[in-house]
C-alpha cells in the first residue's frame, strides 16, 4: 500500500509540473495584441485662427485737464481731425472769474511794489542824512523785498488761469480718427475722465485675445499671418509686437497686439481679421488626441519600439489641442510610432502587432531602415 501511494503521488506531482509548464509556455506565446500606431510628423499641425479686429497702434484717451460742464462738443464718432482742432469745451464762466481775480491779485501786488520803493527811497535819502536809523532803513528794504516776492508769486498764479482758460478747450494731439465718445454736451467731467478716444494716424494692428493655456507659445517676434474679411483667402505677414504680462480677470484671456503690412489693401479701423498661428509650427510633431496617455499626471505617449515591437510609455510635452490632433513640443521624435487608439489597454513593455486605421500589418523594422 506504502509503493503504491507513493507511486500515486509521484504521478500527480508530475502531472501538475507537466501541466503547468504548458502554461506558462502558453502565457509566453499569447499572440500580440493588435494595435493601431500612427507616425509622428510635422506634416498635419492645423495652424490655429484668432479672431480680431484691426485698431491703431496709439489710440490715446483724451480728457479734459481740469473739471467741469461739457458747453460744446464739435466732432462726431468716426469723423477724421487734425492736430490742433477743437474738439470740445468747457463752461469757462468759472474760470474766466479765476482768471479776473489773478489778474486784480497781480495789479494790487505790483502797486504795493512801488510803494514799498518809493518808501525804500525816501529812506535811503533819511539814512544818508543820518535823519532814521539803520533798523528803519532795514525794515523797509525787507517790505520792498517782500513785495517783490508778492508780484513774482502774482504773476505765476495769473500765468495759471490764463493756463487754466486754455484747459477749457480739448484739442486733437494729432491727426487721426475719433474712434470712440464717451462723454457727451451737458455732463459734467472730472479733471482726466477720458471724453474721447483718438485713433492717431499711422501703422495698423490686430488685436486678438490668446487663450491662457496657449500664451506661452506666443513670444514677442513670432511670426503670424493675417486675414480680413473683406479679403478672403489673402493672408498679410504679420508679427506679434506685444503680449500683455496678465490675463483678463474675467475672460482669463491674453490681450495681445499683431503688427502687419497689409501694403496697397485699405485697411479700416474696426475691420474685422483672422490672425493665423502657424508660422511658427514647422517643427512641431502632430499625433491624434486619441493617442494621448497620462503618467503622473503629465501627458505621455506610447512609443513603440520597431526592433521588437514593444510599447514604452514616454513623457512629452504638448501645445494646443485641435479638433483632432495635438502638437507635441518635446519628447518626440520624427518618425517614431506611437499607438493612436486603446492606449488605456496597454502596459509598459507589452508586444503589440502593429496595423495602420484599415487593419493592415505595418512592418515597423523594414520602414525604419
Amino acid at each position: 500500500m506504502t509503493t503504491f501511494s507513493t507511486r500515486r503521488w509521484i504521478l500527480s506531482a508530475g502531472l501538475l509540473a507537466l501541466l503547468a509548464g504548458c502554461g506558462d509556455e502558453a502565457a509566453n506565446e499569447a499572440p500580440a495584441r493588435p494595435a493601431w500606431v500612427v507616425q509622428a510628423s510635422a506634416q498635419g499641425a492645423a495652424p490655429t485662427a484668432y479672431a480680431g479686429e484691426v485698431r491703431a497702434r496709439h489710440e490715446p484717451a483724451l480728457a479734459f485737464r481740469i473739471g467741469g460742464k461739457i458747453a460744446r462738443r464739435q466732432v462726431e464718432v468716426g469723423q477724421r481731425v487734425k492736430a490742433g482742432q477743437v474738439l470740445a469745451e468747457l463752461d469757462a464762466s468759472d474760470v474766466a472769474l479765476q482768471r479776473e481775480a489773478a489778474q486784480a491779485q497781480l495789479v494790487s501786488a505790483e502797486a504795493d511794489l512801488a510803494l514799498a520803493k518809493s518808501e525804500l527811497e525816501r529812506y535811503q535819502q533819511l539814512l544818508g542824512q543820518q535823519l532814521v536809523s539803520q533798523s528803519l532803513y532795514d525794515a523797509r528794504k525787507s517790505q520792498y523785498e517782500a513785495a517783490e516776492a508778492r508780484v513774482r508769486q502774482a504773476r505765476a498764479q495769473a500765468r495759471v488761469s490764463v493756463n487754466q482758460a486754455g484747459y477749457a478747450v480739448l484739442r486733437a494731439p494729432a491727426d487721426g480718427v475719433i474712434a470712440q465718445r464717451v462723454a457727451e454736451a451737458g455732463q459734467v467731467v472730472a479733471a482726466g475722465q477720458t471724453v474721447f478716444v483718438l485713433a492717431e494716424d499711422g501703422p495698423r494692428e490686430v488685436a486678438i485675445s490668446v487663450p491662457e493655456r496657449e500664451a506661452s507659445l506666443f513670444p514677442v517676434g513670432r511670426p503670424l499671418s493675417v486675414e480680413l474679411w473683406s479679403l478672403p483667402g489673402k493672408r498679410f505677414p504679420g508679427q506679434l509686437r506685444e503680449i500683455s504680462p496678465s490675463a483678463d480677470p474675467q475672460a482669463r484671456t491674453f490681450a495681445a497686439r499683431v503688427a502687419f503690412q497689409p501694403g496697397d489693401a485699405a485697411v479700416d479701423l474696426g475691420q474685422s481679421a483672422r490672425v493665423y498661428a502657424n508660422g511658427g509650427d514647422t517643427g512641431l510633431m502632430a499625433v491624434p488626441l486619441s493617442a494621448l496617455h497620462a503618467k503622473d499626471g503629465q501627458p505621455a505617449l506610447w512609443v513603440v519600439d520597431p526592433a521588437d515591437s514593444t510599447v514604452s510609455l514616454r513623457p512629452v510635452q504638448v501645445g494646443a489641442y485641435g479638433e483632432s490632433t495635438v502638437p507635441v513640443t518635446a519628447g518626440l521624435q520624427a518618425g517614431e510610432w506611437v499607438v493612436a487608439a486603446g492606449v488605456h489597454l496597454l502596459r509598459e513593455g507589452q508586444k503589440v502587432r502593429p496595423i495602420d486605421h484599415q487593419n493592415r500589418p505595418i512592418p515597423l523594422a523594414a520602414a525604419a531602415d
